[in-house]
């Protein structure tokens, strides 16, 4: 099964409410986000968004300049609805990230449990290359994964852990670390899933 015919299967067996990814607020991806500087209407990315209520909140926060990017029609149809009208103020775009060729460049890109499920060296290279290509220099990246102990597969698929050195030397030189918090998030199964949030700052 490829991995869009993956995740439109699964949300179209289970609703947004019951994936183990479930938030109901995406909290320390805003807080990061707010201490990269949201003044301005930074063009803000989130990858892998689907169904997730962070473009709630950003919406929420007068912001406009916003693009949620997913594999899954499914999963981002379930956020249209959510939004109602508001979904008209996002740009919503169905690729796989690591086929994606971005029209404009973007002052943070964000990235909930995505780059974890990339187990290939090479699918992370095209990753990471797409990541250069679309975001400009002095821009946030904020990318969470599963930590150094936590779930070893998510939705039946391998995934790959991350510490902060581990993800450091996968990025390179040209971001810097700027913050590292840690997460136990509870799923809607009630399971406990140890998370690392990871901020960078890219210099060139």
């Amino acid at each position: 099964m490829s991995g869009k015919a993956h995740w439109e299967k699964v949300y179209r067996e289970k609703s947004p409410f019951d994936v183990s990814w479930y938030q109901k607020a995406s909290s320390i991806s805003f807080e990061m986000m707010e201490k990269s500087g949201l003044e301005g209407q930074p063009a803000i990315i989130d990858v892998g968004g689907g169904a997730s209520v962070l473009v709630d909140r950003l919406l929420q926060e007068g912001l406009n300049n916003l693009t949620v990017l997913d594999i899954s029609s499914t999963g981002m149809e379930y956020a249209k609805v959510r939004l109602g009208d508001r979904a008209t103020l996002v740009n919503w775009i169905e690729s796989d990230i690591t086929e994606f060729e971005s029209p404009k460049q973007y002052d943070i890109w964000h990235d909930r449990a995505v780059f974890h499920f990339l187990t290939d060296a090479e699918m992370r290279e095209k990753y990471l290359g797409v990541m250069r290509r679309s975001l400009k220099v002095d821009g946030t990246v904020i990318i969470a994964a599963f930590a150094i102990g936590g779930p070893t597969k998510c939705s039946g698929l391998d995934i790959v852990q991350y510490d902060a050195e581990k993800l450091k030397k996968v990025m390179g030189s040209e971001f810097v670390l700027t913050e590292q918090r840690n997460e136990r998030h509870i799923t809607p199964a009630e399971k406990l899933q140890d998370f690392g949030y990871y901020r960078f700052c890219r210099q060139v």
